[in-house]
């Protein structure tokens, strides 16, 4: 796209913004996972709290186990809280996907659900979230998400994660994973469904914005 895409407005409204907004319809607190919240300060987000994404560090900081350039060790909740308090020169920032991400944020949430939503998905309509909520008390013990499905596979962006898959979610980026789509295949998840499947349309080039 050549510039931040959670900035580009639709209809008048920064995209994230507009995302930030569909998600406080179906949650009381929304995290916003970012390497750069300070971009975002000035948008108006009520009720959104900013979770700064960290980098993969190097192991004489401490902080964060390397085993090899593309995996790392976490001692579980010890060395993930480190990780995240861990204070971070702005020269240093870079990003690891979205899998690496989520991690981090999902450390924060207390909840037994959470709703992941790429910032990204200019037709999301709140209804539908709403209703997919309503469908959680009945998914199975042992399914890790819930998720609508396509012929590509799973939409892992705009979905349910139960809270308690952290501990196969931190072993899988142990691994050296960072697929979303190959970690969920690893594991039981239940197929939410998509009455509108353009809700999932997202903005990746300047053609798709301008059918946004």
């Amino acid at each position: 796209m050549g510039e931040d895409k959670a900035l580009i407005p639709i209809q008048g409204v920064p995209l994230l913004q507009r995302v930030c907004g569909i998600a406080k319809g179906c949650a009381d607190t929304v995290y916003i996972v970012t390497s750069w919240p300070e971009r975002y300060q000035h948008l108006v987000l009520p009720g959104c709290e900013f979770i700064r994404e960290m980098p993969l560090l190097e192991e004489d900081t401490g902080t964060l186990l390397r085993s090899d350039a593309q995996s790392f060790c976490f001692d579980m909740e010890n060395d993930l809280r480190a990780l995240l308090d861990f204070p971070l020169a702005a020269s240093s920032v870079q990003t690891h996907g979205p899998l690496v991400g989520f991690a981090q944020g999902l450390f924060k949430v207390e909840t037994d659900w959470v709703l992941l939503l790429a910032c990204d998905l200019p037709r999301l309509r709140v209804e539908v979230l709403q209703e997919w909520a309503t469908k959680l008390d009945n998914v199975a013990d042992n399914a890790i998400a819930a998720l609508a499905h396509h012929p590509k596979g799973w939409e892992p962006l705009c979905g349910f994660y139960r809270r308690c898959c952290l501990p196969e979610l931190l072993d899988f980026i142990n691994q050296g994973g960072r697929s979303f789509q190959q970690w969920l295949q690893q594991y039981p998840v239940e197929v939410l469904p998509l009455p509108e499947p353009d809700m999932l349309f997202n903005c990746n080039t300047p053609a798709d914005l301008a059918l946004s």
